[in-house]
């Protein structure tokens, strides 16, 4: 944003935490390989392609009239596919998961209550906390950016917050969190009544072994499960999140949405994709495979890639990351800096796309030694 436009913005009656705040956005820079924002980057299938137009087309016969407010029929589609004995009842969803995460705040954040999160971390999670007047406290991780069990519930014990955000996979760093964090989380949030939110956006990456905190559901009606189309599904573009909880916590956010806030060629969308999830889970398996070839790879050059359970990596030992960032994209290849000392993060693109970077990285390493910590 331009300072003649910041400027006119000061002069608005602004709510005061929104003063001095940027937009979300990473950038949006037209190059052949666009590995930055963790897209799933391999084409939608043809079967796909297909048969979402034809429920878009049947949709398009009734879009004179409101869509189903309460998008049961989806809802039971997403609660067949998550599996764990969830019902429609205990599902819910939205434009994007990012809607799902405001609706949270809507219904149990606000004015004088405060949202915990552990930085570094999704960084939308301040920006949701400004929009609904809630309180943001910054947790602390260790060194490398892990978090324990321990350590976690003695800052929610600390804190006292309304709300705890965990990102599992986290983003930026890739990798997810033991359900015993999770666990002890919601355990020291007893005494404060604190909602606890999973943020599993990346979940159908996960390595072999790794648990979804939809184990945890059954007993714990404080603790929600937010997904998202977005990633595992390749609908970035048709902005579907969802969620799993209780059917109370459904309940609470009915009390905050927007009439009719999930278009009928939205629900159509998402059903068409739901109907084809094999077909698109074995796109996640080949991302997968091309995830861990970046983490050998990097290895193999120098560097130290975190332990990813996501479509993307984070990488360190890098003198400067600037440098390196400005080196791929101009051999047409964008990758993420997050602004974490010595550290970039490349979304695992096709192979072809994962080649190219992968060459483009060594081939700098190779006419600068230096860049290497």
């Amino acid at each position: 944003m331009s300072q003649d436009r910041l400027e006119l913005l000061s002069q608005l009656p602004l709510r005061d935490n929104l003063r001095g705040l940027s937009p979300y956005g990473a950038p949006q820079i037209d190059v052949p390989v666009q590995l930055n924002v963790n897209e799933n980057t391999h084409p939608m299938p043809q079967a796909v392609v297909d048969a979402i137009t034809e429920a878009v087309r049947e949709a398009a016969a009734t879009l004179y009239r409101y869509p189903d407010r309460e998008f049961v029929a989806l809802r039971e589609d997403l609660a067949a596919y998550l599996g764990h004995g969830l019902t429609f009842e205990n599902l819910w969803a939205a434009n994007g998961s990012n809607e799902v995460l405001q609706q949270i705040l809507q219904a149990f954040g606000g004015p004088g209550r405060t949202l915990l999160s552990f930085p570094p971390t999704y960084s939308m999670y301040p920006l949701l906390a400004s929009g609904t007047d809630t309180g943001y406290l910054e947790g602390k991780r260790t060194g490398d950016y892990t978090l324990s069990a321990d350590d976690a519930a003695r800052q929610v014990i600390e804190h006292e917050p309304n709300i705890v955000f965990l990102c599992s996979p986290n983003n930026p760093t890739g990798t997810a969190l033991g359900l015993d964090v999770i666990e002890a989380v919601y355990e020291a949030g007893e005494a404060f009544n604190t909602i606890v939110v999973v943020d599993e956006a990346y979940a159908e990456f996960a390595l072999a072994g790794t648990r979804s905190a939809l184990t945890l559901l059954p007993g714990r009606e404080r603790l929600i499960v937010t997904r998202t189309m977005s990633k595992a599904f390749a609908l970035a573009g048709a902005r579907l999140g969802y969620l799993a909880a209780a059917a109370q916590v459904v309940d609470a956010l009915r009390l905050v949405r927007l009439p009719y806030h999930l278009s009928a060629v939205t629900q159509a969308t998402a059903r068409a994709a739901l109907a084809h999830a094999d077909v698109l889970l074995d796109n996640v398996e080949d991302i997968k495979r091309q995830r861990d070839r970046i983490v050998s790879e990097l290895t193999a050059l120098g560097l130290v890639p975190a332990v990813s359970d996501s479509n993307f990596v984070t990488f360190g030992r890098l003198t400067d990351p600037n440098a390196v960032f400005e080196a791929l994209l101009a051999d047409g290849i964008i990758v993420r800096n997050n602004g974490l000392p010595g550290q970039l993060r490349v979304t695992a693109g096709t192979e072809a796309e994962t080649s190219a970077f992968l060459n483009s990285l060594r081939a700098y390493l190779e006419a600068h030694p230096e860049a290497r910590a």
